[in-house]
């Protein structure tokens, strides 16, 4: 039930209606207490202010009404301007990081005022009453809606200003980098040490390969979006069992076939199947608060349109793997979750998750295919594996490290013509080589 409520919560904060609701709400409780002040308090502000509270009540119908009617047209051209903005980015870049828009606090705190000052001009008219009606006009709330006006007016400006910025190539890649690189300090906060490799049992892995194990089916069809570890934990330990996951975060799972399975279990009855399903959110599309590898995907699906014929944008490709470079370089530094959970020195669940190999090779495989022929994304990439190499001192990380470098002279050898251009990618190779070979300089984990 946790799992669910703190899903279903994250989900109406990244919700592009959540934020304008809760300030239409502020504005009509704004419009209320004002109307309530006036209505209580005698200030006589007509008399001491004529210029500023003199306005009768046509003229204070006449203000709100044009307030109100000009801010619904603007939230109407603010909604559009965004799914022009949505449009553009979906088809330039990747329909991937339309999420990011939709969650941009600046686009919905920007709906919420148009809407919220439309609320308050309505609310405010209601009240308003001439002279055979019993006169009431109240003048704090009506000056309060001309000073929103202007608050609007300010509030458009930086729209368009946020709005242009935020469609470059550049905003969109340094957003989805930063909100990966929040995922990898919230998933790995542990450094790894020096020759401080992260090992597999070999033995215990075949040891329990041919033991039985009992299958619990997926209640629905999606991507695993996220799991609640305790709560995954705690079930093993209550069943005193050991529990295997058969897909792991960002994972398509196919209702019926198998989420998880048990060990040898002497009972498996419905209960215990909906609460395992239960610490699993699946759901139409991935995040990336637990999945790093999704990040990744993001920046790795930008760097391939770019790299299309019909686009063949190079600068984009660069800056997508040098923004790859930096998610890579705080991961070569980090502890990578081990594939076995204990407790108090009991094994109780065999993890599927990334490893620094895997998420290696989602950020530079099929950019290193797509481009062969491009000397420049190529030697961008060998830097980058530079620097990432020259942030861990562990043997595996580097000899992966390695491999892909291996795998980028052999796409060299067979996409370059250019003698200049081998050249420069040989000397390259050749430096960077020899750095794997050597220990890092200086070995400075990155903190969160």
């Amino acid at each position: 039930m946790i799992t669910k409520l703190r899903y279903q919560w994250h989900r109406i904060r990244s919700s592009f209606w959540f934020v304008p609701a809760l300030m239409v709400v502020d504005a009509l409780v704004l419009a209320i207490l004002l109307i309530i002040l006036d209505m209580n308090l005698d200030l006589h502000l007509a008399a001491r202010w004529p210029l500023l509270f003199g306005a009768g009540a046509s003229g204070a119908r006449g203000l709100l009404t044009t307030v109100a009617s000009s801010m619904i047209t603007v939230a109407g051209v603010v909604f559009s301007i965004t799914l022009v903005a949505l449009s553009l980015t979906s088809s330039q870049y990747s329909s991937r990081v339309i999420r990011t828009f939709m969650r941009d606090r600046v686009n919905q705190w920007v709906l919420g005022v148009f809407l919220g000052i439309f609320a308050y001009c309505l609310v405010v008219l209601r009240t308003i009453r001439g002279g055979d009606e019993g006169a009431f006009v109240p003048a704090l709330a009506v000056l309060a809606g001309l000073l929103l006006a202007f608050v609007g007016i300010a509030v458009l400006i930086h729209f368009i200003h946020h709005i242009a910025t935020s469609i470059q190539a550049s905003s969109i890649i340094a957003t989805a980098a930063r909100e990966t690189l929040a995922a990898v300090d919230a998933l790995f906060p542990e450094t790894l040490g020096e020759d401080d490799d992260e090992g597999v049992d070999a033995t215990l892995a075949r040891a329990i390969a041919n033991r039985p194990w009992l299958a619990v089916p997926a209640s629905k069809t999606g991507y695993v979006e996220t799991l609640d570890a305790d709560a995954l934990l705690d079930v093993a330990r209550t069943l005193e069992i050991l529990l295997r996951m058969e897909h792991g975060i960002g994972d398509f799972v196919v209702a019926g076939t198998p989420l998880i399975s048990l060990l040898d279990p002497s009972d498996l009855d419905e209960a215990t199947t909906a609460r395992l399903n239960a610490v699993h959110v699946i759901s139409r599309q991935r995040t990336v608060e637990q999945d790093v590898a999704f990040g990744v995907r993001q920046l790795v699906d930008i760097a391939m349109k770019a790299l299309s014929p019909g686009i063949n944008d190079t600068t984009t490709a660069v800056m997508c793997v040098d923004y790859l470079a930096a998610i890579l370089t705080r991961l070569a530094a980090r502890r990578i979750a081990a594939p076995y959970w204990r407790d108090q020195g009991v094994l109780r669940v065999i993890v599927r998750g990334p490893s620094f190999e895997s998420l290696l090779g989602e950020a530079f495989e099929q950019i290193r295919h797509s481009a062969e022929g491009n000397v420049a994304v190529l030697l961008r990439l060998l830097g980058a594996l530079q620097t990432i190499a020259g942030a861990t001192a562990s043997l595996n990380r580097r000899r992966a490290i390695g491999q892909t470098v291996d795998a980028i002279a052999e796409a060299a050898e067979r996409g370059i013509a250019s003698p200049t251009d081998r050249d420069r990618l040989a000397n390259r190779l050749m430096g960077l080589r020899e750095a794997l070979v050597t220990a890092p300089v200086s070995f400075i984990p990155v903190k969160p």
